[in-house]
């Protein structure tokens, strides 16, 4: 077993279980107590779990309720630059999460737009709205109020989006976008894929953070909306990419 796998086993058996010892772990998994410390400190780097005395516990991500108080007024802004980019007749998908929830209440009053989502919260906000709107089914991830997993993603394959806004938890120093979730990356990589403009909208507090499963790259994106302020060899490695900022 790779050591990519193992960690995402691991990862899957503590959420489940609420937390695990190292010694039963390292007996599950077939390999020593020591390998398996260095998976999860390893983990515990990525902020998909916390390390305790003799193993781990779980650690949920940030409530909605939380994220959507972080960073408001940011998320504001980058919600307005957002709203000139969407046009009378545009299918749009929306990722989920408080940054495309605040994108959702600048778009909702544009004529003849149809709105594609897996995000609960921002279904309750357009259900009253003149837009169309299409939910992603699938498994409820509670906390966020997300929706992912297979059947999610796979309904994906059906859509083409005009334009579509994505949020995400962590940008890394190598420009990689990542997730602690390995459901919501499928997910992600698959919607990205499926849209003719597709925009990263995320604060600058998202930036040179790290978490365990890669979603794509920042090139993958038509541009990255952001209030991030880059340093002149930072753009000039954007430019190498083919990464291009707002």
């Amino acid at each position: 077993m790779l050591a990519a796998e193992r960690q995402a086993k691991i990862v899957e058996i503590i959420r489940s279980r609420g937390s695990a010892q190292v010694d039963d772990l390292a007996q599950e998994l077939h390999v020593s107590s020591m390998t398996i410390r260095r998976d999860l400190e390893k983990l515990q780097e990525y902020n998909v779990l916390q390390r305790c005395h003799g193993g781990a516990v779980a650690k949920q991500e940030v409530t909605y309720e939380d994220k959507r108080v972080i960073h408001k007024e940011e998320k504001e802004v980058l919600a307005g630059i957002c709203q000139n980019l969407v046009s009378k007749g545009d299918t749009i998908f929306l990722d989920a999460g408080t940054t495309t929830y605040e994108i959702a209440k600048r778009i909702k009053e544009i004529p003849e737009i149809m709105v594609v989502t897996n995000d609960l919260e921002i279904a309750r906000l357009l259900k009253d709205s003149p837009a169309d709107l299409f939910l992603c089914g699938g498994s409820l991830q509670k906390a966020t109020g997300s929706m992912l997993g297979y059947y999610a993603t796979q309904m994906l394959a059906d859509f083409h989006f005009d334009v579509g806004f994505f949020g995400a938890a962590s940008i890394n120093d190598e420009m990689e976008v990542l997730t602690p979730t390995v459901d919501k990356a499928f997910l992600k990589r698959a919607a990205v894929q499926r849209c003719q403009q597709a925009y990263l909208v995320v604060d600058s507090s998202k930036f040179g953070r790290k978490a365990m499963t890669k979603i794509n790259h920042l090139s993958d994106y038509t541009a990255v909306i952001t209030n991030k302020a880059l340093t002149g060899d930072q753009r000039k490695e954007a430019e190498k990419a083919g990464i291009r900022f707002f």
